[in-house]
C-alpha cells in the first residue's frame, strides 16, 4: 500500500525534479513505535503514549475494558498481537452454527462480515462512481443540455456529466500508472531471470544493459525510487503492491462490466433496512488493511513482541464491509449498527469515497450510535485535497432538510466534460501526462462556511495524518485537510504495524492516523468510562499540541503554499495523549 506511487511513476521524467522537496523522504529509519512517542523527550512528533503511561498512569488501573469496532477490510484473528485483545462474543458458541445470542448473526465470535455469504466472500467492487454511472448511463448519455428536463431530470443530469469527467480523469490517471508499472515490473522481472535470483539487488538493476531508452528511464526511476524508498526492497515491495493495486483498479473497480454482489453477497442491494446478511468469516480474502489499523488501536502491550498499541485496554471487535473498492453505504450502515448492538463505545472507520448513493441509510446508523453514545472515528482520505472543498463520504453532515435547501442555493459549476489529452512526446511515449500541466487547473472556490452550521453528528471526528518531524513538512503530503472539516491530524506516516501471517509492516495513510485517534478515544474511556462521546471528542480537540508555526502543502492549483496549522484544521494540531488524559481528570 505506496499511496505515492502515482508520484514514484513520474520521478523520472521530471528531468531536473527532485521529489524530495515537496514530500516527506522515506529514507530514513524510525522508531517502531514513533507515534507513541513525545516530541520533546524523543524527538519525534507521537502523541505521548508512554509518556502518559509513565507519568499518570503507572499507579492507576483501567476501570473497564472498551470494546473499538474496526470497520474495515478484515483483521487476522490469529495475529500473535492481536489474539489476546479481540472482542468474542460470549454468548455465542463457536462453530454450532446456531444463532445463540439471537442476534441475527450466527456464530458471529469476533465480529460480522457483510460483504460475503456461504458462496464465499466479495473481494473485489467498483468505485462508487462506477456504480452510479452504471445506473445514470442509460438515462442521459444521448441527453444534450438542449433535452427538456424537470428539475430533478435536470439535478441528475448535473452530477451524470461531473461522473463522467471523472471517471475520464481517473481512468487516464489509472492506466496513465499502470503502464509506467508495467515498464518497471517487466525490468525487475528480467534483471532477476538472468541473475537467476527471485528478487534481483540494486547492483543488478545497474549492470543490467537496457534494450532501449525506455529501459534506461526505467532504470533512473528504480535507482531514484530505492532511494526516496529508502531501500532497494522497500521499492521493490511497492512496485509489486502497486501493479496489483492498479491491476485491480483497471480490472474491477473502473470496470463497468464488473458486478458480482449479487452473486457472493445474495442480500437484496436495494433494501436498505436488510439487516441479516453476510457471514462470519471476518478476515477475508485481504486483511492487510484492517489488521495493520488493528494494532494501532490495542496491539498487546504485554506479550513482549512486536508493536504497542496505542489503548492497554481494550478489545478490538472486527467488521468487514470494505472491499479492494469503494464500500457500500448499506454495509457501512449495518456495521455501524453491529457495532453499537454488541457493545462498542468507540468505531474506526477508515474508509471513504468521493460519492453516495445511500447516505440516509448511513445518516441514521450515525444518529443510532449518537443515541447509543457510541463515538466514531474517520480517516479524512489520501488525495491532498481541501475537504472543505471537495466531498468525501462518509460524513458527519446530514442529508437534511436545511442541508437540502442550502445545496439549491448553493450549486457548484459543473466541470467541462473530459476530453482526453493529446500524446505529450516528452515524456518518453508511454502516454504520461505532466503533472504540472496547470491548463485545466480551476480556479479555488471560496469557501462558504455557512455550510458547516448545518446539521451534522456531534460524535464524529474526522482525522487527517502527519508525519514524524516537527518542521513544514508536518503535514503528511497525501493528507487531506479543512479548515472546517478535518478536526486533528495524528501520525499516519512510516507507521509500523500488525499485518496478516504475524508479520509487521510499515504503511501510510490518514488510515492509519485514525485509529491512532481511535485508540486514544478507548485509552480515555478505559480510564473515564463515565465520558459521552462528544466530551471525548471535545477533550481529544482542546489536548492537542498546538502547531505554531507554518507547515507546507501544494493546493488545489498545485502551487506549494504556507500556511500555519490552523488553517487546515479545526484544533490546529496534534492529538496528544498525555494531555488528553490530564484534561479528561478535570471532566469529573
Amino acid at each position: 500500500m505506496n499511496l505515492n506511487l502515482k508520484k514514484l511513476a513520474f520521478l523520472a521524467f521530471l528531468c531536473g525534479v527532485n521529489f524530495a522537496v515537496f514530500a516527506q523522504n522515506k529514507n530514513v529509519q524510525l522508531p517502531a513505535n514513533w507515534f507513541n512517542l513525545d516530541l520533546t523527550e524523543n524527538g519525534y512528533f507521537g502523541i505521548s503514549t508512554e509518556k502518559a503511561y509513565r507519568d499518570l498512569l503507572k499507579d492507576k488501573k483501567p476501570k473497564q475494558e472498551i470494546v473499538v469496532a474496526v470497520i474495515d477490510g478484515g483483521i487476522d484473528t490469529d495475529h500473535p498481537d492481536l489474539k489476546n485483545v479481540l472482542w468474542t462474543n460470549k454468548k455465542e458458541i463457536p462453530g454450532n452454527g446456531i444463532d445463540d445470542d439471537g442476534n441475527g448473526y450466527i456464530d458471529d465470535i469476533h465480529g460480522w462480515n457483510f460483504i460475503g455469504s456461504k458462496k464465499g466472500n466479495l473481494e473485489f467492487d467498483n468505485l462508487e462512481l462506477v456504480r452510479l454511472l452504471r445506473i445514470y448511463t442509460p438515462k442521459y448519455q444521448s441527453t444534450t443540455n438542449l433535452t427538456p428536463l424537470d428539475s430533478a431530470q435536470k439535478e441528475e443530469f448535473r452530477l451524470y456529466k461531473k461522473m463522467v469527467g471523472d471517471f475520464g480523469k481517473k481512468y487516464e490517471d489509472a492506466s496513465n500508472t499502470f503502464s509506467v508499472l508495467i515498464a518497471i515490473n517487466k525490468v525487475l522481472d528480467s534483471v532477476a531471470k538472468i541473475n537467476k535470483k527471485e528478487i534481483p539487488t540494486l547492483v543488478d538493476i545497474d549492470q543490467y544493459k537496457a534494450d532501449d531508452e525506455t529501459e534506461e528511464q526505467v532504470k533512473t526511476i528504480i535507482r531514484k525510487g530505492a532511494k526516496e524508498d529508502g531501500g532497494f526492497e522497500k521499492f521493490y515491495k511497492s512496485i509489486k503492491d502497486g501493479y496489483k493495486q492498479y491491476d485491480a483498479m483497471l480490472k474491477y473497480n473502473l470496470n463497468p462490466k464488473y458486478d458480482v454482489r449479487a452473486d457472493l453477497v445474495g442480500d437484496d442491494y436495494s433494501d436498505a433496512n436488510q439487516r441479516n446478511y453476510g457471514n462470519n468469516d471476518v478476515k477475508g480474502p485481504d486483511a492487510f488493511h484492517g489488521t495493520h489499523v488493528a494494532g494501532i488501536i490495542g496491539a498487546d502491550r504485554i506479550n513482549s513482541i512486536g508493536i504497542l498499541g496505542v489503548a492497554n485496554s481494550v478489545k478490538i471487535m472486527a467488521i468487514r464491509v470494505v472491499p479492494t473498492g469503494d464500500e457500500r453505504d448499506k454495509d457501512v450502515a449495518n456495521g455501524i449498527r453491529y457495532a453499537v448492538d454488541n457493545g462498542a463505545r468507540v468505531i474506526n472507520m477508515s474508509f471513504g469515497k468521493s460519492y453516495k448513493w445511500d447516505k440516509k441509510a448511513v445518516d441514521e446508523a450515525v444518529k443510532y450510535a449518537e443515541a447509543k453514545g457510541v463515538l466514531l472515528v474517520h480517516a479524512a482520505g489520501n488525495d491532498n485535497q481541501d475537504n472543505d472543498l471537495e466531498e468525501n463520504y462518509p460524513n458527519k453532515f446530514f442529508d437534511s432538510k436545511e442541508a437540502e435547501t442550502y445545496k439549491q442555493a448553493h450549486k457548484k459549476a459543473v466541470k467541462p466534460d473530459f476530453t482526453p489529452p493529446k500524446p505529450n512526446a516528452q515524456y518518453g511515449g508511454m502516454g504520461m501526462r505532466s503533472p504540472y500541466d496547470r491548463t485545466s487547473v480551476l480556479k479555488p472556490i471560496p469557501v462558504d462556511t455557512a455550510k458547516f452550521r448545518l446539521p451534522h453528528a456531534s460524535n464524529w471526528i474526522e482525522v487527517g495524518a502527519s508525519a514524524y518531524k516537527d518542521d513544514d513538512n508536518l503535514k503528511a503530503d497525501f493528507s487531506n485537510y479543512g479548515k472546517y472539516n478535518v478536526d486533528v491530524f495524528a501520525p499516519g506516516f512510516l507507521i509500523r504495524s500488525t499485518v496478516p501471517d504475524n508479520k509487521y509492516e510499515e504503511a501510510d495513510g490518514t488510515s492509519m492516523a485514525s485509529p491512532v485517534v481511535a485508540g486514544l478515544a478507548g485509552l480515555i474511556l478505559s480510564y473515564y468510562p463515565e465520558l459521552k462521546p462528544a466530551q471525548v471528542r471535545e477533550i481529544i480537540m482542546k489536548s492537542v499540541s498546538k502547531v505554531a508555526h507554518k507547515i507546507k502543502y501544494k493546493n488545489e492549483k498545485g502551487d506549494n503554499v504556507r500556511v500555519l496549522f490552523s488553517e487546515i484544521c479545526v484544533s490546529g494540531g496534534i492529538v496528544n495523549a498525555y494531555n488528553a488524559l490530564k484534561l479528561a481528570e478535570s471532566y469529573k
